[in-house]
């Protein structure tokens, strides 16, 4: 439980406090470089909590990085595609918690190979 714990810790600080509006007002164009700094973020702070509880598997931080930037991005195009803000439509937070899910899956799916591999 103690990956989980910090995995999601991690979240939290990396999808919030660290992120600064170069990488939010970016991450919906492909390959910008505000987008990859916030996914690189998760994947450096995925790579140290890695580092510490389950060193075997540090690859996984890539995998983090590379999945938390296209689930960003395409949450992003969604919004863009169908106009949603936070104040004209639910489906504008039902996406955000969808996002937040699938980053919860990711950290799962990390937990899941360190235990079981």
């Amino acid at each position: 439980m103690d990956l989980i714990f910090w995995l999601m810790t991690k979240h939290f600080f990396c999808d919030f406090p660290f992120q600064i509006p170069y990488m939010y007002k970016n991450k919906g164009k492909y390959l910008h470089l505000g987008g990859i700094l916030h996914s690189l973020t998760h994947g450096i702070f995925t790579g140290v909590i890695l580092s510490i509880l389950h060193p075997t598997y540090i690859w996984l931080a890539i995998i983090d990085f590379i999945l938390h930037y296209h689930i960003d991005w395409a949450k992003v195009k969604i919004n863009t595609y169908f106009n949603l803000q936070p104040n004209n439509s639910e489906w504008y937070w039902v996406l955000l918690g969808f996002d937040q899910l699938c980053h919860f899956y990711t950290y799962f799916g990390i937990a899941y190979i360190c235990w079981n591999l």
